[in-house]
Protein backbone atom coordinates (compact mmCIF):
# COMPACT_ATOMS: atom_id res chain seq x y z
CA UNK A 1 0.00 0.00 0.00
CA UNK A 2 2.82 2.36 0.89
CA UNK A 3 4.56 1.63 -2.40
CA UNK A 4 1.35 2.26 -4.35
CA UNK A 5 0.80 5.51 -2.48
CA UNK A 6 4.38 6.63 -3.23
CA UNK A 7 3.95 5.76 -6.91
CA UNK A 8 0.73 7.78 -7.05
CA UNK A 9 2.41 10.76 -5.41
CA UNK A 10 5.34 10.49 -7.83
CA UNK A 11 2.97 10.34 -10.79
CA UNK A 12 1.07 13.40 -9.55
CA UNK A 13 4.32 15.35 -9.12
CA UNK A 14 5.43 14.33 -12.60
CA UNK A 15 2.17 15.57 -14.08
CA UNK A 16 2.38 18.84 -12.13
CA UNK A 17 5.99 19.43 -13.18
CA UNK A 18 5.18 18.56 -16.78
CA UNK A 19 2.37 21.10 -16.73
CA UNK A 20 4.63 23.76 -15.28
CA UNK A 21 7.36 23.08 -17.80
CA UNK A 22 4.81 23.09 -20.59
CA UNK A 23 3.46 26.46 -19.45
CA UNK A 24 6.97 27.88 -19.16
CA UNK A 25 8.06 26.43 -22.48
CA UNK A 26 5.19 27.66 -24.62
CA UNK A 27 6.93 31.02 -25.07
CA UNK A 28 10.48 29.71 -25.60
CA UNK A 29 10.29 29.75 -29.39
CA UNK A 30 8.35 33.00 -29.70
CA UNK A 31 10.22 35.67 -31.63
CA UNK A 32 9.33 39.35 -31.51
CA UNK A 33 9.03 40.77 -35.02
CA UNK A 34 9.49 44.52 -35.41
CA UNK A 35 7.85 46.43 -38.27
CA UNK A 36 8.49 50.11 -38.90
CA UNK A 37 5.09 51.61 -39.64
CA UNK A 38 5.86 55.27 -40.28
CA UNK A 39 7.84 58.06 -38.61
CA UNK A 40 8.61 57.06 -35.03
CA UNK A 41 5.84 54.42 -34.84
CA UNK A 42 6.50 50.68 -34.88
CA UNK A 43 4.53 47.45 -34.48
CA UNK A 44 5.74 44.42 -32.52
CA UNK A 45 4.33 40.96 -33.20
CA UNK A 46 4.92 37.99 -30.94
CA UNK A 47 2.32 35.88 -29.19
CA UNK A 48 -0.87 37.72 -28.30
CA UNK A 49 -2.05 41.16 -29.28
CA UNK A 50 0.07 43.38 -31.51
CA UNK A 51 2.09 46.02 -29.66
CA UNK A 52 2.29 49.61 -30.84
CA UNK A 53 5.47 51.59 -30.14
CA UNK A 54 6.16 55.32 -30.25
CA UNK A 55 9.90 55.90 -29.82
CA UNK A 56 11.80 59.18 -29.95
CA UNK A 57 13.67 61.84 -28.01
CA UNK A 58 11.08 61.81 -25.20
CA UNK A 59 11.54 58.09 -24.67
CA UNK A 60 9.21 55.20 -25.43
CA UNK A 61 5.45 54.71 -25.25
CA UNK A 62 3.93 51.30 -25.91
CA UNK A 63 0.39 50.10 -26.55
CA UNK A 64 -0.28 46.74 -24.84
CA UNK A 65 2.39 44.27 -23.72
CA UNK A 66 1.28 40.70 -24.54
CA UNK A 67 2.27 38.10 -21.89
CA UNK A 68 4.55 38.49 -18.86
CA UNK A 69 6.71 35.60 -20.06
CA UNK A 70 7.64 37.66 -23.14
CA UNK A 71 8.66 40.80 -21.24
CA UNK A 72 12.41 40.29 -21.65
CA UNK A 73 12.06 39.65 -25.38
CA UNK A 74 9.86 42.74 -25.74
CA UNK A 75 12.38 44.83 -23.79
CA UNK A 76 15.14 43.66 -26.12
CA UNK A 77 13.06 44.56 -29.18
CA UNK A 78 12.35 48.02 -27.74
CA UNK A 79 16.04 48.60 -27.05
CA UNK A 80 16.86 47.86 -30.68
CA UNK A 81 14.34 50.52 -31.72
CA UNK A 82 15.42 53.13 -29.20
CA UNK A 83 17.64 52.97 -26.08
CA UNK A 84 15.45 55.53 -24.31
CA UNK A 85 13.38 55.02 -21.18
CA UNK A 86 9.92 53.46 -21.31
CA UNK A 87 7.58 56.21 -20.07
CA UNK A 88 4.00 55.22 -20.87
CA UNK A 89 1.98 52.04 -21.37
CA UNK A 90 -1.48 52.31 -22.91
CA UNK A 91 -3.88 49.38 -22.54
CA UNK A 92 -6.50 48.83 -25.24
CA UNK A 93 -8.58 46.40 -23.13
CA UNK A 94 -8.41 43.93 -20.26
CA UNK A 95 -7.52 40.59 -21.89
CA UNK A 96 -4.38 38.82 -20.71
CA UNK A 97 -2.77 38.53 -24.15
CA UNK A 98 -2.71 42.35 -24.24
CA UNK A 99 -1.97 43.30 -20.61
CA UNK A 100 -0.21 40.20 -19.28
CA UNK A 101 3.06 42.10 -18.88
CA UNK A 102 1.55 45.07 -17.03
CA UNK A 103 3.00 44.16 -13.63
CA UNK A 104 6.49 44.10 -15.15
CA UNK A 105 6.34 47.16 -17.40
CA UNK A 106 4.26 49.03 -14.82
CA UNK A 107 7.30 49.18 -12.54
CA UNK A 108 8.87 51.77 -14.85
CA UNK A 109 6.04 53.07 -17.04
CA UNK A 110 2.86 54.96 -16.22
CA UNK A 111 -0.09 52.76 -17.22
CA UNK A 112 -3.06 54.47 -18.87
CA UNK A 113 -6.39 52.77 -19.58
CA UNK A 114 -10.14 53.13 -19.48
CA UNK A 115 -11.86 53.19 -16.08
CA UNK A 116 -13.42 49.77 -16.66
CA UNK A 117 -10.05 48.11 -17.19
CA UNK A 118 -8.77 49.18 -13.78
CA UNK A 119 -12.07 48.22 -12.15
CA UNK A 120 -12.05 44.76 -13.71
CA UNK A 121 -8.42 44.17 -12.73
CA UNK A 122 -9.12 45.16 -9.13
CA UNK A 123 -12.24 42.97 -8.99
CA UNK A 124 -10.31 40.01 -10.38
CA UNK A 125 -7.59 40.48 -7.77
CA UNK A 126 -10.20 40.52 -5.00
CA UNK A 127 -11.55 37.21 -6.28
CA UNK A 128 -8.14 35.67 -6.93
CA UNK A 129 -5.08 36.90 -5.02
CA UNK A 130 -2.80 35.30 -7.64
CA UNK A 131 -4.17 37.65 -10.32
CA UNK A 132 -2.15 40.65 -11.48
CA UNK A 133 -1.60 42.98 -8.54
CA UNK A 134 -1.28 46.70 -8.02
CA UNK A 135 1.88 47.13 -10.12
CA UNK A 136 -0.15 46.11 -13.15
CA UNK A 137 -3.14 48.38 -12.59
CA UNK A 138 -3.62 51.58 -14.58
CA UNK A 139 -2.47 54.70 -12.75
CA UNK A 140 -4.24 57.14 -15.05
CA UNK A 141 -7.77 56.27 -16.21
CA UNK A 142 -10.32 58.03 -18.38
CA UNK A 143 -13.99 57.85 -19.24
CA UNK A 144 -14.36 59.01 -22.85
CA UNK A 145 -10.96 60.18 -24.07
CA UNK A 146 -7.58 61.67 -23.28
CA UNK A 147 -4.63 63.05 -25.21
CA UNK A 148 -0.93 62.29 -24.75
CA UNK A 149 1.64 64.67 -26.26
CA UNK A 150 4.83 62.66 -26.74
CA UNK A 151 7.70 62.49 -29.24
CA UNK A 152 6.12 65.29 -31.30
CA UNK A 153 3.00 63.15 -31.69
CA UNK A 154 -0.55 64.02 -30.68
CA UNK A 155 -1.85 60.70 -29.42
CA UNK A 156 -5.61 60.56 -28.94
CA UNK A 157 -6.97 57.72 -26.84
CA UNK A 158 -10.69 57.18 -27.48
CA UNK A 159 -13.10 54.89 -25.63
CA UNK A 160 -15.42 52.81 -27.80
CA UNK A 161 -18.13 51.32 -25.56
CA UNK A 162 -19.82 47.92 -25.67
CA UNK A 163 -17.68 46.54 -28.47
CA UNK A 164 -15.00 43.93 -27.92
CA UNK A 165 -15.40 44.53 -24.15
CA UNK A 166 -16.71 47.46 -22.10
CA UNK A 167 -13.29 49.09 -21.72
CA UNK A 168 -11.87 49.27 -25.24
CA UNK A 169 -9.67 52.08 -26.46
CA UNK A 170 -8.66 52.95 -30.00
CA UNK A 171 -5.47 55.01 -30.24
CA UNK A 172 -4.89 57.62 -32.97
CA UNK A 173 -1.45 58.95 -33.82
CA UNK A 174 -2.75 62.13 -35.41
CA UNK A 175 0.50 63.42 -36.90
CA UNK A 176 1.62 60.09 -38.36
CA UNK A 177 -1.92 59.11 -39.47
CA UNK A 178 -1.74 55.72 -37.74
CA UNK A 179 -4.43 53.95 -35.72
CA UNK A 180 -4.01 51.14 -33.21
CA UNK A 181 -7.41 49.47 -33.03
CA UNK A 182 -6.80 46.91 -30.31
CA UNK A 183 -9.19 43.99 -30.71
CA UNK A 184 -11.68 46.07 -32.63
CA UNK A 185 -9.80 44.67 -35.61
CA UNK A 186 -8.74 41.10 -36.30
CA UNK A 187 -7.29 41.67 -39.76
CA UNK A 188 -8.53 38.94 -42.10
CA UNK A 189 -9.90 36.90 -39.17
CA UNK A 190 -13.18 36.32 -37.38
CA UNK A 191 -13.07 38.42 -34.19
CA UNK A 192 -13.52 37.47 -30.57
CA UNK A 193 -16.30 39.47 -28.93
CA UNK A 194 -16.27 39.06 -25.16
CA UNK A 195 -19.95 39.28 -24.21
CA UNK A 196 -19.17 38.36 -20.59
CA UNK A 197 -16.89 41.39 -20.29
CA UNK A 198 -19.43 43.89 -21.60
CA UNK A 199 -18.90 43.41 -25.34
CA UNK A 200 -21.70 43.17 -27.89
CA UNK A 201 -21.97 42.19 -31.55
CA UNK A 202 -23.94 45.26 -32.59
CA UNK A 203 -21.72 47.59 -30.59
CA UNK A 204 -18.62 46.01 -32.09
CA UNK A 205 -19.87 46.53 -35.66
CA UNK A 206 -20.92 50.09 -34.86
CA UNK A 207 -17.47 50.87 -33.44
CA UNK A 208 -15.62 49.35 -36.39
CA UNK A 209 -17.70 51.42 -38.79
CA UNK A 210 -17.04 54.55 -36.72
CA UNK A 211 -13.28 54.06 -37.06
CA UNK A 212 -13.66 53.24 -40.75
CA UNK A 213 -15.42 56.58 -41.28
CA UNK A 214 -12.46 58.42 -39.72
CA UNK A 215 -9.55 56.87 -41.62
CA UNK A 216 -8.38 57.61 -45.16
CA UNK A 217 -6.45 55.80 -47.86
CA UNK A 218 -3.13 56.86 -46.33
CA UNK A 219 -3.92 55.64 -42.81
CA UNK A 220 -1.88 52.73 -41.49
CA UNK A 221 -3.76 50.46 -39.08
CA UNK A 222 -2.24 48.30 -36.36
CA UNK A 223 -4.85 45.62 -35.63
CA UNK A 224 -5.14 43.74 -32.36
CA UNK A 225 -4.37 40.58 -34.31
CA UNK A 226 -3.21 40.03 -37.86
CA UNK A 227 -0.82 41.88 -40.15
CA UNK A 228 -0.29 45.62 -40.48
CA UNK A 229 -3.29 46.91 -42.41
CA UNK A 230 -4.88 49.84 -44.23
CA UNK A 231 -8.35 51.18 -44.90
CA UNK A 232 -8.72 48.48 -47.56
CA UNK A 233 -8.40 45.63 -45.05
CA UNK A 234 -10.61 47.42 -42.52
CA UNK A 235 -13.28 47.83 -45.21
CA UNK A 236 -13.17 44.09 -45.94
CA UNK A 237 -13.36 43.36 -42.20
CA UNK A 238 -16.43 45.60 -41.81
CA UNK A 239 -18.03 43.99 -44.87
CA UNK A 240 -17.50 40.55 -43.36
CA UNK A 241 -19.06 41.61 -40.05
CA UNK A 242 -22.19 42.96 -41.73
CA UNK A 243 -22.68 40.12 -44.19
CA UNK A 244 -22.04 37.19 -41.87
CA UNK A 245 -24.08 38.70 -39.04
CA UNK A 246 -27.07 39.24 -41.32
CA UNK A 247 -26.72 35.77 -42.82
CA UNK A 248 -26.61 34.04 -39.43
CA UNK A 249 -29.49 36.08 -38.06
CA UNK A 250 -31.61 35.40 -41.15
CA UNK A 251 -30.91 31.67 -40.85
CA UNK A 252 -31.84 31.74 -37.16
CA UNK A 253 -35.07 33.59 -37.98
CA UNK A 254 -35.92 30.82 -40.43
CA UNK A 255 -35.81 28.33 -37.56
CA UNK A 256 -32.34 26.85 -38.02
CA UNK A 257 -30.30 25.86 -34.97
CA UNK A 258 -26.72 26.97 -34.43
CA UNK A 259 -25.48 23.46 -35.30
CA UNK A 260 -27.50 23.45 -38.51
CA UNK A 261 -26.04 26.81 -39.54
CA UNK A 262 -22.54 25.56 -38.73
CA UNK A 263 -23.15 22.46 -40.85
CA UNK A 264 -24.23 24.62 -43.79
CA UNK A 265 -21.41 27.11 -43.28
CA UNK A 266 -21.08 30.72 -44.39
CA UNK A 267 -19.92 30.15 -47.95
CA UNK A 268 -16.52 30.23 -49.60
CA UNK A 269 -16.15 34.01 -49.31
CA UNK A 270 -15.32 33.88 -45.60
CA UNK A 271 -13.43 30.58 -45.33
CA UNK A 272 -10.09 32.34 -44.98
CA UNK A 273 -11.36 34.17 -41.86
CA UNK A 274 -11.56 30.86 -39.98
CA UNK A 275 -8.65 30.45 -37.54
CA UNK A 276 -7.63 28.47 -34.47
CA UNK A 277 -9.13 30.63 -31.72
CA UNK A 278 -12.29 31.66 -33.58
CA UNK A 279 -13.21 29.01 -36.15
CA UNK A 280 -16.35 29.49 -38.24
CA UNK A 281 -18.45 27.47 -35.78
CA UNK A 282 -17.52 29.70 -32.86
CA UNK A 283 -18.21 32.88 -34.84
CA UNK A 284 -21.62 31.50 -35.77
CA UNK A 285 -22.35 30.70 -32.12
CA UNK A 286 -21.29 34.21 -31.06
CA UNK A 287 -23.81 35.80 -33.42
CA UNK A 288 -26.48 33.17 -32.81
CA UNK A 289 -26.38 33.34 -29.00
CA UNK A 290 -26.43 37.15 -28.95
CA UNK A 291 -29.43 37.41 -31.30
CA UNK A 292 -32.91 37.46 -29.81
Amino acid sequence: MILIKMLKQTLIMMLICTGILSAQGRFDNVEIKTTHVRGNIYMLEGKGGNIGVCAGEDGILIIDDQFAELADKIKAALKEINPGELKFLLNTHVHGDHIGGNSIFGKVATIIAHDNIRNRMIDKFKEDSTAQGKNGWPVITFDKSLTVHFNNETIEVMHFPKGHTDGDAVIYFKDANIVHMGDHMFSGLFPYIDINSGGSVDGYIKNVDAVLAQVNDSTMIIPGHGPLSTKKELTVFSHMLHKTTKLIRDMKSSGMTSDEIAAEGLGDEWKSFDWGFIPTERWIETIYSSTK
